[in-house]
């Protein structure tokens, strides 16, 4: 079994229960959007998969069980998460930053970094801190790859950014997809979405109520009134 395979997902934070049976799959150099309202259980999923969260189910990474492994048993499997709160080290340089997430006998280098994202080896020396929202997300993002991942979670990749950066974002996204990594997006607007073309999932009240192409969910306006916010609409910017 190749990709991310989730079965009858539930997942809790405390006696919370926010994840419903959740049944998803990522196959190996696929893109999938995974929309719905805020509190629709989105984040909750992406951290149910690095483990960070207690869960139940049936929850497989190239036929690898998930379910009960930490997340320091989870990354090495493959799987990258970069959270919505980017979570870069402010203290030191991207340099730095760079060397903390590489893992024994990864691909991606500093140097493939640097091509992927220029404004990164310009910067380099600079503390994380001081760099803009787009350059973090960015950095986030090269850190995580470090770790040398087939399956990248990205939690609101495009929150806060200007259109142009967010564009620039989305261009990355779409050249890791030429090298065969596969993604899951989580997104309150289809934006970088529909920059990859990326088949859609739409989460509702911690289950997935949709799973299809783009323009299926765009022609099905019953989903899209239930289960999505205007933010959140097929058609918004």
């Amino acid at each position: 079994m190749s990709g991310l395979h989730i079965e009858n997902l539930c997942a809790w934070y405390g006696a919370a229960q926010v994840l419903h049976g959740v049944h998803l799959r990522i196959d190996e150099g696929e893109a999938v959007a995974l929309v719905g309202r805020n509190g629709s259980g989105r984040s909750t999923l992406a951290k149910a998969i690095m483990g960070l969260v207690r869960c139940a189910g049936d929850m497989r990474f190239r036929d690898v069980p998930l379910i009960g492994l930490r997340p320091h048993r989870i990354a090495p499997l493959g799987i990258g998460y970069v959270p919505e709160t980017r979570d870069v080290f402010p203290a030191l340089t991207v340099r730095e930053n760079l060397v903390l997430g590489e893992s024994k006998g990864t691909r991606f280098t500093q140097d493939d970094a640097f091509r992927l994202f220029p404004v990164l080896e310009e910067r380099a020396s600079v503390k994380a801190g001081a760099l803009s929202g787009g350059e973090q997300q960015m950095l986030a993002l090269a850190r995580t790859l470090a770790g040398d991942p087939s399956l990248v979670v990205i939690d609101e990749p495009g929150e806060g950014l200007a259109p142009q950066v967010l564009a620039q974002v989305a261009a990355c996204l779409a050249a890791l997809r030429e090298r065969g990594i596969a993604m899951l997006l989580i997104e309150e607007r289809l934006t970088i979405a529909r920059m990859l073309d990326a088949r859609v999932a739409v989460m509702g009240h911690g289950a997935i109520r949709f799973d299809g192409a783009m323009e299926t969910l765009r022609q099905d306006a019953a989903v899209t009134r239930q289960w999505l916010s205007v933010g959140g609409s097929v058609d918004s910017g």
